[in-house]
């Protein structure tokens, strides 16, 4: 596709504001772990809002969110819909655990709770997981849409993103990551709103939508459905996943760990489970549109939102549209790039390579660690392309690890007697429970494989504890310094967004 001046113009602005603000960010301090990994701990609520949107919706939506409403219809919604709801979970019930212990990451919690092999293993399953789904998914994911869009090679564009994200990650740390996520998640979700109002228009509007689309806007699809079954949605699988991304992933939950306060905390994972219920109708909803605009040149579902950029967008506005896909990979991959240096340098290298390890020597191996993970990711991003779906691939591959992770935590929180031995054996035996599962059972949807994996690992760990229950309770440690007062009203403004999804069901039903 051709750009106008002003679309290279307005692309090349956007790229130098995003460096503008990450070398200015960078400046400010980075002479400590917390500085660089945590950023100082001086997060307010709207930043953290911004920030985890930002990190959450990257190309993977845009291209595989997007891809599946084309195929599946509105029913794949439910990712981001419950997803709110989990939100309101982690705001009120983990987020206080996680900052009144005062830890960097959340391996370091299962050190906590249990022993230092917990904490081992977790970090050495997020650090897998990391480059070979999440950092190459991304890569892969943005790639595509800028070939679709601009013709550009896929291998090509992979090397690009790499590269310009890798460069200021590995310079600012998490001070730099959030201040550009501000500028990337605002661009994003105003370029979201902008084909959204450009699809509809072109299919003539929202009560021609609903009646072209009645078929694919159900939100509840049968129990037994192969994909998204409402069974695994609301009581069941969905939540392990849900409950693992958005609660005890590294890439996400350390924007919370960085709060001023938990108040901030509370209020900037509420505000982002406020935005969320929104995506839907910015990135699905499009991807469905797309099948009644240009059925003729979609070829694969994945090609939906990129084909609707592409076709829709007039010239002038069409760079400040790829600004803000280009900015959503580039948050993503920042994002993750920056956690996983974090649990490199402080779960792996500081516990078993280098204990003493002065602060300064920290910085500097997560630096090294984020140019590393930088090369592999884009040498494995081309695998990607070869799995199908590559939000299918995504969500499938992550149950490998989610529902021993999930088990280990809740099971610890619920119950301060369970040893060491139950979480560790839990999240060892997942793997090839769900492995067996998806081999045994490969017509049954994966979430109920994760739900029934999640069922026996709570099961295991409930024996254990019952054989070998520790000779007294657990008791975490409290860091000083940091102001634990709950936000006032997030009960209720947990309420409000658990009521606006479950009327959006209710409507789409």
């Amino acid at each position: 596709m051709h750009l106008s001046p002003i679309d290279v113009a307005g692309f090349i602005g956007f790229l130098a504001l995003v460096f503008g603000v990450s070398i200015a960010a960078s400046r400010k301090k980075s002479a400590t772990t917390e500085d660089y990994f945590l950023a100082g701990r001086e997060l307010n609520w709207w930043l953290i809002g911004i920030s985890l949107v930002a990190s959450n919706i990257s190309t993977e939506h845009f291209v595989g969110l997007a891809g599946r409403g084309y195929e599946l219809g509105l029913a794949i919604a439910s990712y981001e819909w419950m997803a709110a709801v989990t939100m309101v979970v982690v705001a009120l019930f983990f987020l206080p655990r996680f900052l009144r212990a005062g830890i960097f990451t959340m391996p370091e919690y299962l050190e906590y709770r249990y022993d230092g092999a917990a904490r081992s293993i977790m970090a050495f399953f997020m650090m897998l997981a990391y480059v070979l789904v999440a950092l190459a998914t991304v890569l892969y994911s943005g790639a595509l849409a800028l070939e679709a869009v601009i013709g550009l090679d896929v291998v090509k564009g992979i090397w690009i993103i790499g590269a310009l994200a890798g460069l200021y990650v590995t310079y600012g740390g998490l001070r730099a990551v959030v201040w550009t996520e501000l500028i990337q998640g605002t661009a994003l979700l105003l370029g979201a709103l902008l084909v959204f109002v450009l699809s509809l228009n072109a299919v003539g509007g929202w009560t021609r939508f609903t009646e072209l689309s009645a078929g694919k806007l159900h939100t509840v699809l049968p129990w037994n459905h192969p994909e998204m079954p409402w069974l695994a949605v609301f009581i069941g699988g969905l939540w392990i996943p849900n409950l693992f991304y958005w609660g005890l992933n590294q890439f996400i939950t350390q924007r919370a760990l960085a709060a001023k306060s938990l108040a901030e905390g509370q209020r900037g994972t509420l505000f982002a489970a406020a935005i969320k219920v929104s995506i839907p109708f910015l990135i699905v909803m499009p991807g469905i549109m797309a099948v009644h605009i240009f059925p003729d040149l979609i070829k694969t579902p994945d090609q939906a939102y990129p084909v609707l950029i592409r076709e829709l967008v007039p010239a002038g506005l069409l760079g400040v549209m790829l600004a803000a896909l280009f900015g959503a990979v580039l948050s993503t991959f920042e994002s993750l790039l920056n956690s996983a240096a974090t649990i490199f340098s402080l779960d792996i290298y500081q516990r078993h390579i280098r204990p003493g390890a002065e602060p300064a020597q920290l910085l500097k191996v997560g630096r090294w660690a984020t140019l590393a993970l930088f090369l592999v990711g884009c040498l494995w991003a081309p695998v990607v392309g070869r799995a199908g779906s590559v939000f299918t691939y995504i969500q499938m591959f992550w149950g490998f690890i989610s529902p021993g992770i999930v088990a280990a935590f809740v099971v610890g929180m619920i119950s301060p007697r369970t040893p060491a031995l139950a979480a560790k054996g839990a999240m060892l035996l997942g793997i090839p429970i769900y492995g067996f599962l998806l081999w045994f059972l490969p017509e049954v949807a994966f979430l109920h494989h994760m739900a029934i994996t999640f069922a026996v690992l709570v099961l295991y760990m409930a024996v254990v504890t019952r054989l070998r229950p520790l000779a007294a309770p657990v008791v975490l440690p409290v860091k000083g310094g940091l102001v634990l007062e709950p936000a006032p009203h997030a009960r209720w403004a947990g309420v409000a967004i658990i009521a606006a999804v479950a009327a959006l069901y209710l409507y789409f039903w």
